[in-house]
């Protein structure tokens, strides 16, 4: 395994501006944070242990992206400036349906060289078709995932058994073959694709299986009304009657929750993946991050897939979070700079279950990412915490890191062939196309 020394370096470990360290050094051995202390190495260090020189580096936690649809990555810019529901039913769903296996793979290899890209180390994917694929590339890139295979209910209920059979299978031989850096969960697409029957099934299996649990809810306000008519109640407080909270539980958007449900969702121990970037292109809304916060409930950052977004930079989508909630609650205090990190950092690490990643400290996991702290945009340098929220983007990401193996080197990727990844983007997008 891995063992190296970074020298000279500036250390932000869990986004508190008082915690930052200058000049620094960090040990790495076997995959694990062993030091992170000033500089300069001590004497006792052996000069065999590799040095790596991180002058004008900064160094701080990976990004977690909880909620991505990766093979979607192909259909970036398909359908710009329309509502949600014209944008799923009259331009996605349609290309969807004629993605072959080649275009799928493409899909995903472009995401992953995208998130890499931009410093992130960790991801939370649904999709329905070929996920075979989506743990094999995610597996040979090095990154870390929690993947499913999404259901949705429509159409004949004689095929609910197999969707929901494939999933679990998938979701176990994840968990086994992952070897904890894939793991598997279930998520049905959402309450109002999933008649209540179906999701009754699926968060039975969840609890059978000991299997995380995820559905899209409370997107817009138009589902949200619908849903009531159609079943006299919104979809958070049905998914409670329907078992979904019982397992460990991850909303994603919530833009449209009340105070009622918002005590509900603490209550149940809840997680809300919140996707500002997204909804805000789709005309769905902000979710009401301030009052999350306030009761107590985790919230995570996802970027939704290139189609709604339409990148996947977890540095963007930070800013963006911090400024909506501020500007729309008219409250330059709503959240901290402290708050967004942690969003982006540690708490979409323990929703993915790998508790001790998302901060760096000795005996944690080495996940991390360098940032070009030289740059115009970066200064003065003496306001990292502040720069990494507000100023950084993903192009400013120089290395990255998991488990102590170098996914990117001065911005060059490693365990993806991007040139390939191009070239098959550009042909397998023009085929589909094409149809």
């Amino acid at each position: 395994m891995q063992h190296f020394i970074i020298e000279h370096i500036h250390l932000l470990p869990d986004g508190n501006r008082e915690s930052v360290k200058k000049n620094c050094y960090m040990e790495v051995r076997d995959g694990i944070i062993t030091e992170l202390e000033a500089m300069p190495v001590p004497n006792d260090k052996p000069y065999s242990i590799p040095r790596i020189e991180g002058r004008g580096r900064w160094v701080l936690p990976g990004m977690y992206n909880t909620h991505m649809h990766t093979p979607m990555t192909l259909l970036r810019g398909t359908a710009d400036d329309v509502p949600l529901k014209h944008w799923l039913e009259k331009e996605i769903w349609p290309r969807e349906a004629k993605l072959n296996r080649s275009m799928v793979q493409a899909g995903t290899d472009l995401a992953l060289a995208e998130m890499i890209r931009s410093g992130t180390v960790a991801f939370l994917d649904m999709y329905h078709l070929h996920m075979d694929l989506v743990f094999e590339r995610t597996h040979d890139s090095g990154m870390k995932a929690v993947l499913s295979r999404g259901m949705i209910g429509f159409g004949d209920r004689a095929a609910w058994p197999a969707k929901l059979n494939e999933a679990v299978e998938l979701a176990l031989s994840w968990n086994e073959e992952g070897q904890g850096r894939i793991k598997g969960m279930l998520f049905p697409h959402a309450p109002y694709t999933c008649p209540p029957e179906f999701m009754t099934q699926i968060t039975a299996a969840a609890r059978e299986n000991n299997l995380m649990i995820g559905t899209h809810a409370a997107e817009t306000a138009g589902e949200v009304q619908d849903y009531k008519e159609r079943y006299g109640r919104t979809p958070a407080v049905h998914l409670d009657e329907l078992g979904f909270y019982e397992q460990q539980a991850v909303l994603t958007h919530a833009v449209h929750v009340s105070e009622e449900e918002t005590t509900l969702l603490k209550k149940k121990g809840a997680v809300i993946s919140h996707n500002p970037m997204s909804n805000a292109k789709l005309g769905s809304g902000t979710a009401p991050v301030g009052r999350f916060l306030e009761a107590g409930i985790p919230v995570t950052l996802g970027t939704d897939s290139s189609a709604s977004n339409n990148n996947l930079d977890m540095f963007q989508e930070m800013r963006m979070a911090a400024l909506l909630q501020k500007g729309v609650q008219m409250d330059p205090g709503a959240v901290r700079a402290e708050d967004i990190f942690r969003m982006a950092s540690f708490n979409g690490a323990k929703l993915l279950g790998v508790d001790k990643d998302g901060l760096l400290q000795p005996g944690g996991p080495a996940d991390f990412i360098m940032l070009d702290g030289d740059q115009p945009h970066l200064q003065p340098d003496n306001r990292m915490a502040s720069h990494v929220v507000y100023a950084a983007s993903g192009q400013d990401v120089t290395d990255v890191f998991v488990d102590g193996k170098r996914l990117m080197k001065d911005r060059e990727l490693i365990t993806i062939d991007e040139e390939r990844v191009l070239y098959n983007a550009r042909y397998w997008h023009e085929k589909l196309e094409q149809r």
